[in-house]
């Protein structure tokens, strides 16, 4: 990431992932001649305002940009097989507390794994699943049966919640809305 600020307050915000830049700012000027000298100097194509960038489906509007991870969130259902499961109100029962149990049956760690990284990654639009997916991640090293089903009843959640994501409004103090799409 880099940040070119001038004078005025103008600022230009540039974040380059392989082979992509991606720039925001405040500043239509700044923003024309950042694309003029990249492509000068490299071979590049401007493909307009950002819509899906790794995961994350963005809609820009003139004076609002809502991001969500609905297609990840969809893809992560089929792929630990909850595409159809019931969906509930809420991560976690409230008052259950998961606990280490050493006597408790042990369940496939690689998969348990995989679904706490998948949910860390849904975090980046959904900070709601934020104390559930830290609350599990401290027993990925041996998880258990009661483990397993935390990790599914957040999947059922995910389910529906799939299409809410986050809304922000242009100018003033930055707030923050989810939304159901």
């Amino acid at each position: 990431m880099f940040i070119k600020t001038t004078v005025g307050g103008k600022i230009l915000i540039i974040y380059l992932y392989v082979d992509d830049l991606i720039f925001t700012g405040n500043d239509e000027v700044m923003f024309d001649q950042f694309k003029k000298s990249m492509m000068v100097e490299f071979d590049m194509t401007h493909l307009g305002k950002m819509r899906y960038f790794l995961g994350i489906e963005v809609l820009q509007k003139e004076d609002s940009i809502f991001i969500s991870q609905q297609k990840y969130a969809h893809e992560v259902l089929e792929r630990f097989n909850m595409g159809q499961c019931n969906s509930v109100k809420n991560p976690i029962v409230p008052g259950f507390k998961l606990t280490k149990d050493e006597g408790g049956v042990q369940v496939d760690s690689t998969l348990y794994k995989q679904m706490v990284g998948s949910f860390m990654y849904l975090t980046a639009t959904r900070s709601d699943l934020m104390f559930v997916v830290s609350l599990i991640s401290r027993y990925m090293e041996h998880p258990i049966e009661s483990h397993l089903m935390a990790a599914k009843r957040i999947l059922r959640y995910v389910k529906g919640i799939a299409s809410f994501g986050m809304f922000c409004t242009k100018g003033g103090d930055a707030e923050f809305f989810w939304l159901h799409r």
